[in-house]
């Protein structure tokens, strides 16, 4: 980033806090904070951190003074939160956090990874409130600027939790660990939860099978690890049988059937893909981290410019971040773009070429702060 495009920010960046309504977390006398500064030339973030404040008005005077890039607080409690070492802040409970990066999950266009993990966010939820029993109350739901969503659960209940504990959570959320034996040990088939999703993934898989060419089904069979053409042939014979036993009696002794073995045992295989498309792929060390810095709701992200932007539960299927976290606008800026790119934002796509072009001020910001272009 130049000096020049540094500064067009800098400036964006100040109008914007100069202007906007930040709104303190929770026990915010209790919070760690740190910053990410502008720095012209410079690739390397360095964070101020070790920061506390006792009051919103000395927060929102720091950061309009600063004009950080980027602005975090701790999701953990501390007795000395400005004290220069971890050990001296004496921990006092956190958060629990799940955070849902796009990066993570699938690559391609800004928009369309923005729409899939839209879909990740809302399987989460489903877990939290319909399988855990959570209250949607002490659920804060936050879109990061960026590329995906936090998830703040506010009930003082998980506050003490350790590692561990938030560990065997985010596992059950991402559907880690899971006992093939025990996923179809119910004495009833309508069990909730991953018992149900993991019939249905078997289901599929056996299904899609079966739907093969004989041939073909007989090669993916025996590509599985200690299967022969004899117990591949077997196995497709009876599928259907199988697929009815799995679906109305379900029984933990369906998997001495060394097909269903070898099937379920793959880590990235077709089984594998499909029980995931059932899972939450959430990012597990940001859970598991007890001492996590997570993104200011309201702050600006410093690789977007968008907005950290808090939303209500019920608003998620309809928010669109590239029109509802933009807060700059469509007056024009000359770039200089570094390669020829489709720009989805306000409502409008914009048809971009490499080198010098004028765009609205939005999409300028924008494509300065991911390092697509300069300011010309």
């Amino acid at each position: 980033m130049n000096p020049a495009t540094t500064e067009f920010l800098r400036q964006r960046f100040t109008e914007y806090y100069r202007k906007a309504v930040l709104p303190a977390p929770s026990s915010l006398e209790q919070r760690e904070w740190g910053f990410v500064l502008f720095q012209a030339g410079s690739t390397d973030m360095r964070m101020r951190r070790h920061v506390g404040f006792s009051s919103r008005d000395e927060l929102g005077d720091y950061i309009r003074n600063l004009i950080p890039q980027h602005t975090y607080y701790s999701t953990a409690y501390y007795e000395k939160p400005d004290a220069g070492t971890m050990a001296e802040k004496h921990w006092l409970g956190a958060d629990l956090i799940f955070d849902l990066d796009a990066d993570h999950i699938v690559r391609g266009p800004y928009d369309q990874m923005l729409a899939r993990v839209k879909e990740e966010v809302q399987k989460l939820l489903s877990m939290l409130t319909d399988e855990f029993g959570m209250d949607p109350k002490t659920l804060e739901l936050v879109f990061s600027g960026g590329r995906g969503y936090h998830v703040h659960v506010k009930d003082i209940a998980f506050r003490g939790w350790g590692s561990a504990e938030r560990r065997e959570l985010i596992d059950y959320v991402c559907g880690i660990g899971i006992d093939p034996s025990a996923m179809l040990s119910g004495k009833t088939p309508q069990l909730p939860g991953w018992p149900k999703r993991y019939r249905e993934a078997l289901l599929e898989t056996i299904r899609w099978i079966g739907s093969l060419p004989e041939d073909e089904a007989l090669t993916f069979l025996t590509s599985l690890e200690g299967i022969g053409k004899e117990s591949a042939g077997t196995f497709l014979k009876k599928h259907g049988e199988i697929a009815g036993d799995i679906e109305k009696r379900p029984t933990g002794m369906i998997f001495r059937n060394r097909v269903l073995q070898a099937l379920v045992s793959q880590p990235e295989g077709e089984f594998r893909k499909r029980l995931l498309t059932r899972a939450a792929l959430a990012d597990e060390p940001v859970t598991t981290d007890t001492k996590r810095l997570i993104r200011m709701p309201t702050s600006l992200h410093g690789g977007s410019g968008m907005r950290v932007q808090p939303l209500e539960l019920r608003d998620l299927a309809d928010f669109d971040p590239l029109v509802d976290a933009v807060v700059f606008g469509t007056r024009d800026v000359r770039v200089d773009l570094k390669f020829s790119m489709k720009m989805p934002m306000l409502g409008s796509t914009y048809e971009l070429q490499k080198g010098i072009t004028t765009v609205p001020e939005a999409v300028a910001v924008f494509l300065c702060c991911r390092g697509m272009a300069e300011i010309a």
